[in-house]
């Protein structure tokens, strides 16, 4: 007699859609019905089935959980930011599951004054995310705004920090993105349309209704989304608009509130730049005619680009990432081949150079700066073997003090560690590099290592090789941890995401399989010991390599994946649809239809067998509807020919980012990697 539990089964109610005379039939289109009683039903019958048969793998995870929570320094502290006579920074306390944001006047020896505990905030939901968090450049208010449910639509409050009273200004449906006037009375913040896209900006005076608040900027372009930011001199403040390939920016005087924002430059399609403040000069980081970027200079009276000059010209093998500006000293983020570096300017002089990192494979950044005149530079470093490090760097000096490494506990030696950078060889023969750990003494080579590869390969965002305690969990146990640093992603240079994008979309694909291909013939490990793992277009990428080569794979996470791309691609109705049309390519024209409709993993499910899968989704997820796991699930689940194991769970309190609470997270990846260690057991 079978006891096993027996998966839900999804009703099928055929829909039919016709684009460019293409005829489709969505038999599970009915769980986008989100206030429907049998669509919540059908996800809880789902969450029932996977907690079943997880049942066996319970004391697997709460011994993950233990490891990773065992690993990391429960009560701690960051390393204070100084702003002018305050030290600010947040703390944690063991047992709690938020931070605690607090500061000190004038010296670290003074008493704490803590001016936000998320724990507080957050009792009696189950779910809490801070968005905004801006003290006022005079130091009495704080502002901050919440999400409690995933949505990312926040509702700002200011808090007095002399009472802790909370003012009557309360504003809802805004985005996280805020800015002071140096008042310290007036603020800019932006609202969010019908489809969650931040599209105009407001400002509002502190005591005044806000239904009187004076609307500063409408953006209504479905393409462009609103972001506010100001300079590190505090003289501007930017509203910055922007799509995924063109930019615009607007400045207006941080100290005259009732002023109005001034265009720097009119936006040209396919031109991103953006502005950064110094004495009478805007510095500009552009990619007209430079597809790496380039910097450029500019008076703040004439500021438009017949006036621009160049400072940093575009190099072929060099991507300028970002830029920071201080009084005397231009740091500038930039890649090259692969690696983040950090190039300090002098200004005054022109003279430059390189900060030295140690490692073969690292992440670096610049981290919090907001003093303008300071000559120390504060960044972060980290790598697959090295924690979360914060380093000030003397830029005049060249020296450098570590100021704060995480401490990681239960252990934990760096030594025992080997970090390493290799290549796979394309279909088109492009070098494909990833990033590869493991663990000296577990590691031998050869076909029988449990592997675990992942990637993302999307949007131009670069799958860093950073610190994660809770890899160790793996590594612990013979695993071999890879990063693969596929098209699509910004790795190694704008051409690199290029080529991962509009119809070079499947590069993406085929370079992640070629990754899993050489990983198979270098010994690395064997397709019945190699799982996967992706999230959000990440997942995207776990959909497309399942349907095209499942037998190469053992296990697949899924994490929030963004499979049903067609459905959504010609819903403009959607969060991010018609944003979205810059890196997909829009489907209202039959040449992007049918290349989107070619890999969309829901539309190319087949009659095969199937590796086994995790999906992970969030009811309240704003950015990939919990109906694209759900109806990818019910669909494989009525058409693959395996008995392999398929587990979908919602997360029916959440969005996009899973749990908040950090315990809670940390149960979540327990969960996720039981599941790993379970499936390559099979």
């Amino acid at each position: 007699m079978n006891n096993k539990p027996q998966p839900p089964k999804a009703k099928k109610i055929p829909h039919e859609t016709v684009y460019h005379g293409d005829t489709r039939i969505d038999e599970y289109f009915w769980l986008r019905e989100k206030t429907n009683p049998e669509v919540i039903t059908y996800l809880k019958d789902e969450n029932t089935y996977t907690k079943e048969i997880m049942k066996d793998t319970e004391d697997a995870q709460a011994q993950l959980y233990k490891e990773m929570k065992g690993r990391i320094k429960e009560t701690d502290m960051s390393v204070p930011v100084k702003i002018d006579n305050y030290y600010y920074y947040t703390r944690t306390e063991e047992g709690k599951q938020y931070p605690i944001y607090a500061r000190k006047k004038e010296s670290l020896d003074s008493a704490e004054e803590i001016l936000l505990d998320q724990n507080i905030l957050a009792e009696g939901y189950e779910y809490f995310q801070l968005g905004v968090f801006d003290v006022s450049p005079d130091h009495s208010l704080l502002a901050y705004s919440v999400d409690t449910n995933g949505s990312e639509e926040y509702t700002i409050f200011i808090k007095n920090l002399d009472t802790g009273e909370l003012l009557s200004d309360q504003i809802t449906h805004t985005y996280h993105s805020f800015e002071w006037i140096n008042d310290s009375q007036t603020f800019f913040y932006s609202v969010l349309d019908e489809t969650k896209r931040p599209h105009k900006v407001y400002r509002h005076t502190l005591g005044t209704d806000t239904k009187e608040d004076t609307m500063m900027f409408h953006e209504p372009d479905g393409k462009f989304f609103v972001n506010l930011y100001k300079t590190r001199t505090e003289k501007y403040i930017m509203i910055l608009s922007g799509s995924k390939v063109t930019s615009e920016v607007r400045a207006m005087d941080a100290d005259e509130p009732t002023s109005q924002f001034e265009i720097i430059q009119p936006r040209e399609k396919g031109i991103e730049y953006y502005v950064h403040h110094h004495g009478d000069t805007f510095y500009i980081r552009t990619n007209k005619n430079a597809l790496n970027f380039k910097v450029m200079k500019t008076s703040v009276e004439t500021p438009t680009k017949e006036n621009w000059k160049e400072v940093i010209a575009h190099d072929d093998n060099i991507s300028i990432t970002d830029i920071d500006l201080f009084k005397e000293y231009l740091v500038i983020s930039q890649r090259e081949k692969g690696l983040e570096k950090i190039n300090i300017i002098n200004v005054l002089d022109d003279t430059h150079h390189f900060i030295p990192f140690p490692e073969e494979v690292y992440t670096v950044g610049v981290s919090s700066n907001p003093d303008f005149n300071t000559n120390t530079l504060r960044y972060s470093y980290s790598s697959l073997t090295t924690p979360s490090s914060v380093f000030e760097y003397d830029m005049e000096a060249r020296t450098q003090e570590l100021k704060k490494q995480k401490e990681v506990l239960g252990g934990f030696n760096k030594d025992d560690y080997i970090a390493k950078r290799i290549v796979a060889r394309a279909p088109d023969n492009e070098e494909i590099p990833m990033s590869v750990v493991y663990k000296k003494d577990l590691y031998k080579k050869n076909e029988a290592n449990p592997l675990l590869l992942t990637g993302y390969g999307s949007y131009g965002i670069s799958s860093n090789p950073y610190f994660s305690s809770n890899i160790i969990s793996l590594l612990d146990r013979g695993f071999v941890y890879v990063i693969a640093h596929i098209r699509g992603g910004s790795e190694l240079g704008e051409h690199w995401y290029e080529q991962g994008k509009y119809l070079n979309k499947k590069n993406t694909f085929t370079d992640f399989i070629a990754c899993a291909e050489h990983l198979i013939k270098e010994d690395y490990t064997a397709p019945e010991s190699l799982a996967i793992w992706g999230g959000s277009a990440g997942g995207l990428l776990m959909g497309a390599v399942s349907n095209m080569r499942p037998d190469l794979f053992n296990a697949v996470v899924a994490d929030v994946p963004f499979v049903d791309v067609i459905n959504t691609m010609m819903d403009p109705t959607l969060p991010l649809t018609i944003a979205e049309y810059e890196e997909w390519g829009d489907p209202n024209e039959k040449k992007n239809y049918e290349y989107i409709l070619s890999y969309s993993p829901y539309d190319n499910i087949e009659a095969k067998d199937y590796p086994h899968m995790l999906v992970l989704g969030g009811l309240n997820d704003p950015r990939v509807q919990y109906w694209e796991p759900a109806k990818w699930v019910a669909k494989l689940r009525d058409m693959k020919t395996d008995n392999n194991t398929l587990l979908l769970k919602t997360n029916m309190g959440a969005g996009h980012g899973g749990s908040s609470g950090r315990y809670e997270y940390l149960k979540e990846a327990a969960f996720i990697y039981a599941f790993i260690v379970d499936m390559l057991q099979k």
